[in-house]
């Protein structure tokens, strides 16, 4: 068996053209006009939020995904959501407070 994989990511910070810049030009990231990053193994965005970034986890079941995570120590920052036609996903706080995401990825 395989952990869950690592499937998205996203990096914020006040001034996302700068962003844009630093990691095409230091990583050579193909980055969109809608600042969706490609990085020849893992797609990911760009956000113009306060500085962050996230790692996004793929699960096959975000709820039960949720309940393990709070019996081990884990809180809930943002529960199930779904973006129709686009993507479901949560957030979670890692008992250190590192806030992590969820993508539900259907069973094959």
């Amino acid at each position: 068996m395989t952990g869950a994989p690592i499937v998205f990511f996203d990096i914020a910070g006040p001034d996302a053209a700068k962003l844009k810049d630093f990691y095409a030009s230091n990583f050579g990231w193909k980055i969109d006009a809608s600042n969706g990053i490609d990085t020849g193994a893992l797609k990911g965005t760009l956000r113009q939020d306060p500085a962050e970034k996230i790692i996004y986890i793929g699960v096959s079941d975000i709820d039960a995904a949720l309940e393990e995570i709070k019996k081990s120590g884990g809180t809930v920052a943002m529960p199930r959501m779904v973006i129709p036609n686009v993507v479901t996903f949560a957030l979670f706080n890692d008992p250190a407070g590192n806030r992590i995401g969820l993508v539900e990825i259907p069973k094959s």
